[in-house]
């Protein structure tokens, strides 16, 4: 683009030095106004449509099961018996539960890779651990939040998002 319009903008210069008329400047005023929204309009999109690049900072938080992939009574049960919290102290505290009451609690230890845009979560737990963590996590970006998702071998995927955990009726 700057090969087109730095010589256009110089030819329609001399141009204008040149006939000493009036309206070649304002073709150069309106080349480069043109130019300057069509940069502010690219810019603006990218900023409101594209996706943020996550830090390890980013990832901490009490994540829930999110139920809008995914409903119905599979995902109710999910939810109301599976969640983690990630803390500032790069650890990991994932909980089964039952409702409100958590039954065992598995802890380990989270980094993240940098070879990346955006940098992925890894989670490293002590064996045995609960069949959920047994991979890390894949991170779907979006514009203004982002999900993890879980593989595993009972469930297939589970879906996770940051959120605060509420009791719902699984009936």
């Amino acid at each position: 683009m700057i090969l087109f319009v730095v010589p256009l903008s110089a030819i329609l210069l001399i141009t204008w030095f040149v006939t000493r008329k009036h309206h070649w400047g304002k073709i150069i005023g309106f080349l480069w106004l043109g130019l300057l929204a069509m940069v502010l309009l690219i810019s603006g999109l990218n900023w409101i449509l594209g996706k943020p690049n996550l830090e390890k900072d980013d990832y901490y938080g009490l994540y829930i099961v999110d139920r809008s992939y995914f409903s119905g009574k599979q995902a109710d049960w999910q939810y109301n018996h599976f969640r983690f919290e990630i803390k500032d102290n790069d650890s990991i505290y994932f909980y089964v539960t039952e409702k409100e009451k958590i039954i065992q609690t598995y802890v380990g230890k989270i980094s993240v890779t940098e070879n990346y845009v955006s940098e992925h979560l890894l989670i490293n737990m002590p064996q045995p651990t609960h069949h959920i963590l047994s991979s890390n996590p894949t991170t779907y970006r979006h514009r203004w939040d982002f999900h993890l998702v879980f593989y595993s071998p009972k469930f297939n995927n589970l879906y996770f998002k940051k959120g605060e955990w509420e009791t719902i009726d699984s009936n």
